[in-house]
């Protein structure tokens, strides 16, 4: 008997180093399953490339001369929408995720000098294997009930928890954009992101939007307005009034884990709590959103028309854990009247 051998993700990898350009080709292509159907030098023709050869992934560098990575994916995601991941040498910085605000799914630092390219190999090839079976276009058919009343709630919102992951900067920065600087209620969030890029995830938030956003800082008060990110490696959780970082293992394979910060939400604040879930893979958080809604608290999930992935939404509507599904454009105003 002749078996089919498994399909091989196609990749096409972007940026103007020929050197870097070869040495990541060799990465990707180092284990079975992968085939790299292209390289581009800068992001004019890496969207050419993308509409030849369709691969299922992109590797994009955004500083690249003529036209750079931003650009690229621009046109791309206009063109020939592919799942992207960007890597960027300077994870402290807030420019690359301009690129996430863009249409890009995903970011990590580009290997240093001294890395070990096996150890790297790996965890570049893990990521592409997770985004190449993301469908960037969207279908607007999902789990959302038309015209679902809010539900009547004893108490005021005094804290609003949120957890996201991929395609969660792009949709924080616009849930974010609809909240007023006056916004009467702190904010936790969790976004699942490589390690190192939570300071520059926090300063471009901040700049993007009109609020006071921050790296989380363990016994940090939470203040009305006040946005604190899960640092990489640790996690978020909050006692009533404070934020506190945790070492705890990690939770469903992540450390940050929306999980951990939805729980203690729920034990904490009880109805007080609003739970909110946005675009992302898997079911992190959806334990932690059902104790928020068992304990009396409001709690929303992202649709799926305007979730890059409804993962994690999903998973949550699926265990009863969601009093509301609405578009992201939507969350901000009821937040705004679930504080009042």
């Amino acid at each position: 008997m002749i078996h089919a051998q498994p399909r091989r993700i196609r990749v096409l990898v972007a940026d103007d180093s020929a050197l870097f350009r070869e040495l990541l080709a060799g990465v990707v292509a180092d284990a079975p399953g992968f085939e790299v159907v292209a390289v581009a030098a800068d992001g004019h023709e890496a969207a050419a490339l993308a509409r030849q050869h369709r691969p299922d992934v992109i590797t994009m560098d955004l500083n690249m001369p003529e036209a750079d990575g931003y650009a690229g994916i621009a046109r791309i995601m206009a063109d020939t929408p592919t799942p992207i991941l960007v890597l960027t040498a300077s994870p402290s910085e807030a420019a690359g995720f301009r690129a996430l605000s863009l249409g890009a799914l995903d970011i990590l630092e580009k290997p240093q000098a001294t890395a070990d390219l096996d150890v790297y190999g790996r965890q570049l090839r893990s990521r592409l294997k997770l985004l190449a079976g993301v469908k960037v276009i969207r279908h607007p058919r999902g789990l959302r009930v038309e015209g679902t009343p809010p539900p009547r709630r004893a108490a005021r919102a005094d804290l609003v928890v949120v957890g996201a992951s991929l395609g969660g900067p792009r949709a924080l920065v616009s849930l974010l954009r609809g909240l007023a600087p006056a916004f009467p209620a702190p904010i936790a969030v969790v976004q699942h992101i490589a390690d190192g890029f939570t300071e520059g995830l926090a300063a471009w938030l901040s700049a993007e939007t009109r609020l006071d956003v921050r790296e989380a800082r363990d016994r940090e008060p939470l203040a009305p307005g006040r946005i604190l990110v899960a640092p990489s490696g640790r996690h978020l959780v909050v006692t009533d009034g404070v934020a506190r970082l945790s070492d705890a293992e990690p939770v469903e394979t992540f450390k940050p884990s929306v999980t951990p910060l939805f729980l203690s939400a729920a034990r904490h604040y009880g109805a007080r709590a609003c739970g909110v879930i946005l675009t992302g893979m898997g079911r992190d958080g959806a334990e932690g959103l059902r104790a928020i809604r068992a304990a009396g608290g409001p709690t929303i999930a992202q649709d799926e028309a305007t979730s890059a992935v409804f993962g994690m939404p999903r998973a949550a509507i699926e265990l009863d854990a969601v009093d509301r599904v609405l578009p992201l454009e939507e969350i901000p105003r009821a937040l705004v009247e679930l504080t009042r």
